[in-house]
């Protein structure tokens, strides 16, 4: 069984986990209501994805 000879040092274990961190979601407006959404996706809001209706919801 592989068993390390030294201790891996704070700054070695952060520079392997440097990539590791939260990132916001990129969010794009809807183009029939404005709405931030997530690209490529149906919008929650009106239910319209590129001017088509995929989803029935009562207009606001």
């Amino acid at each position: 069984m592989a068993v390390p000879k030294r201790k891996t040092s704070r700054s070695r274990r952060g520079k392997r986990r440097a990539h590791q961190h939260l990132i916001s979601p990129i969010l794009s407006l809807c183009p029939k209501c404005k709405s931030p959404k997530l690209p490529h996706r149906i919008c929650p809001t009106c239910g319209y994805y590129k001017s088509k209706a995929f989803i029935e919801k009562e207009e606001v």
